[in-house]
């Protein structure tokens, strides 16, 4: 392994002008590409103590065994050679969204005689009209065998075409009406051409007029008792509806754009992108990475840019739209921007939306990225064999005296110290186990104290298990092995590790019924310890505890001074990340119902004649303060026990709650476990 001494450039020898720098590990390969505003500090500081170094940052520099810089003169000279390096050496530790495929387009061939509807790919031609770009090519196609039977133009190759004319007879296209042969001369050339604008137009978004003309076509056709052609008319009509709804409009003031979404974790990110032209939704894409750097958003999005649209020709006009949308603003968004600009050959806006239709759109692209990490890992997590080998790998870097068949974890939730609550999540076999989560409301802890809480919940969740081992007509017995079959107390199929508790009566396992093989607590050495201490104060003495810290994903080890380091690429370390976040997202999701529920009860504590229960039936009825908000007082009266007095109370107390909120200068609410500003009306 290198040192960063020995090929650390000399002080003073690199410049501080703008450019591009490559690190090369060995054998002399391109591992990493990166530019900057001035070389000289940015690359000083991969020349640092290591110990404060990103340990994926610190992966890369201790592999690389020199370095090289080339000075540019603009930051937009820098962009272009930054992608054009990382096109030609695809350096491993460089992040990579892009695919080996160029985007499809729906092609018109405007400058032939007889224009032809084809997919494209790769550099635009002259004389050719453009459209898309699509998710995939037989997006396209799909919508052209639709609107072919509505604008019956040429779709074929030259060849067949040519062969065609020849024999006098036109090709299968031509006999089922989807083509109306200019090949045989059936119709004239400006006849082909005006198929060929209204195809155009159509798809240029020029939709409603098309629609509302083939309306009164097919009722006049129907007046005129010409039913064949009415009926025609009809089928055509139909096919324009469904190609419309495969093109939901999403922006209504018909605007080009590319709205770009991510979704991350600490090992991979996954991006979305939705192709809007016209307001219309012209495809879609997705890719998943793996994370090589410590890259925030802002720099995931700056390096996605570049690898999407660094390739992109300067002629090739709707590659690159008017207005790009992202979740965060590119470090140098202004350089990013004229160098799209040149590309486009006009001005290119990138835009982080704030509210209205972009907004949603956005919240709609980015809950496919996170439905795709979260299939990708569902996909990886699937496969028995690795997870078998993640089970294995914890144990060995964990030193366990056995497979962890068995883990908990445990996250806490709070609110500014307030509605402390903490999650438990249960993994068996490396899947999870739903049916054993639980939810905890911590009460013996003031203001925001995760230590003591983490403390508080082990000791609680523990207890349970020694006073079910204690009480009358429990029996403790042994799970079987992974893979055998399950005792008749518990559920098939879901085999556990260490002892569990049966109720002779029921037959079924109690609650907190099974012991764990391994404790994961979020958090790092004050956490564990308090897990470890809450243990032992019980006498519990076999069940290991390790905490997962979320900043560099280090493990931590009771009484440990330096972390366990697990490998980037280790699957014990994914899946201990998967069942941490798992045990935040469960632990937030009760917290805020639980503040919900506060707010409810609080908003309507001064209504007359509205006591705890009809407050809980309120609650139940409408599940949020958001549906009461929006509730009338009609449908309020329809709750069992409330009149249409007491309705209008309600109503008039959330009317008042409201206007006290919005006058009053308020601070944002922030989730002290994400960092996350929470709105009133979650």
């Amino acid at each position: 392994m290198a040192t960063l001494s020995s090929y650390r450039p000399a002080p003073g020898s690199i410049p501080t002008k703008p450019g591009v720098y490559r690190f090369r590990d060995a054998k002399g390969r391109v591992i990493y590409v990166g530019k900057a505003k001035s070389l000289r500090p940015r690359l000083s500081s991969y020349f640092q103590d290591i110990g404060n170094l990103h340990p994926r940052t610190a992966t890369m520099v201790t592999t690389g065994a020199s370095v090289e810089w080339t000075v540019v003169d603009t930051e937009v000279e820098a962009l272009q050679l930054e992608y054009s390096w990382i096109k030609e050496f695809d350096p491993r530790f460089n992040v990579k969204y892009r695919d080996d495929k160029s985007y499809p387009w729906l092609a018109v061939t405007v400058g032939d005689e007889f224009p032809r509807v084809m997919v494209g790919r790769g550099a635009k031609r002259k004389g050719t009209r453009y459209f898309g770009p699509y998710s995939h090519a037989w997006a396209i196609r799909e919508t052209v065998d639709l609107l072919l039977r509505v604008f019956p133009m040429r779709s074929c190759s030259n060849g067949v075409f040519k062969r065609s004319a020849q024999i006098g007879r036109p090709c299968l296209l031509g006999y089922i009406d989807k083509c109306a042969a200019p090949c045989v001369g059936n119709v004239t050339p400006e006849e082909h051409r005006e198929i060929v604008d209204d195809f155009c137009d159509f798809m240029g978004g020029n939709t409603t007029a098309f629609v509302k003309r083939v309306e009164r076509e097919m009722y006049a056709a129907s007046e005129e008792l010409d039913f064949e052609k009415a009926a025609r008319l009809r089928d055509d009509l139909g096919a324009l509806t469904k190609a419309l709804e495969k093109q939901a409009v999403v922006l209504g003031d018909g605007t080009d754009a590319d709205v770009i979404a991510l979704a991350e974790d600490p090992l991979e990110v996954a991006v979305q992108i939705f192709y809007v032209r016209g307001g219309r939704i012209r495809g879609q894409r997705g890719w998943v990475a793996d994370r090589s750097d410590d890259s925030d958003t802002a720099g995931l999005v700056q390096e996605f840019l570049l690898q999407l649209y660094g390739g992109a020709d300067p002629d090739a006009g709707d590659t690159i739209p008017r207005e790009v949308l992202v979740p965060a603003l590119p470090p140098d968004h202004t350089v990013m921007e004229e160098l799209l600009g040149e590309r486009r050959g006009s001005r290119v806006a990138i835009r982080v939306p704030q509210r209205g239709d972009k907004r949603d759109l956005q919240e709609t692209v980015a809950s496919n990225a996170a439905q795709a990490l979260a299939l990708h890992k569902t996909k990886r997590a699937s496969d028995l064999t690795t997870r078998n080998r993640a089970l294995e790998e914890i144990q060995q870097s964990l030193g366990l005296d056995e497979v962890p068949l068995r883990i908990e974890c445990y996250d806490v939730s709070n609110l500014q110290g307030t509605e402390v609550v903490a999650s438990m999540v249960v993994f068996e076999d490396g899947l999870p186990r739903k049916s054993e989560y639980r939810r905890f409301v911590i009460r013996g802890v003031d203001g925001q104290n995760d230590v003591a809480s983490m403390h508080e919940v082990i000791t609680r969740r523990f207890r349970r298990l020694l006073d079910e081992q204690s009480k009358n007509g429990m029996e403790v017995q042994a799970a079987p092995p992974a893979g055998q079959d399950a005792p008749q107390a518990e559920p098939p199929g879901q085999p556990s590790s260490g002892p569990m508790l049966v109720d002779p009566d029921t037959g079924r396992p109690r609650k907190f019924a099974y012991a764990p093989s391994l404790v994961v607590v979020d958090g790092g050495p004050p956490q564990v310890a308090a897990a470890q201490q809450a243990l032992a104060e019980l006498g519990v003495t076999d069940v290991p505890v390790c905490g997962l810290a979320k900043r560099l994903e280090e493990v931590w080890l009771p009484g440990e001074e330096d972390p366990v380091i697990m490998a980037r690429t280790s699957e014990g370390l994914y899946l201990l990340q998967r069942i941490r976040d798992e045990a935040h997202r469960f632990a937030i999701t009760h917290h805020r119902n639980r503040r919900s529920k506060s707010m409810v009860e609080s908003t309507l504590d001064d209504v007359p004649g509205l006591g705890e229960v009809r407050r809980k039936t309120l609650l139940k009825h409408f599940g949020s303060l958001k549906k009461l908000r929006e509730a009338a007082v009609d449908e309020i009266s329809l709750v069992p026990g409330i009149g249409p007095r007491t309705a209008t109370a309600i109503k008039d107390a959330v009317a008042k709650a409201d206007a006290t909120r919005k006058t009053s200068p308020k601070a944002p609410t922030i989730n002290t476990a994400t960092g996350e500003i929470i709105s009133d009306d979650e």
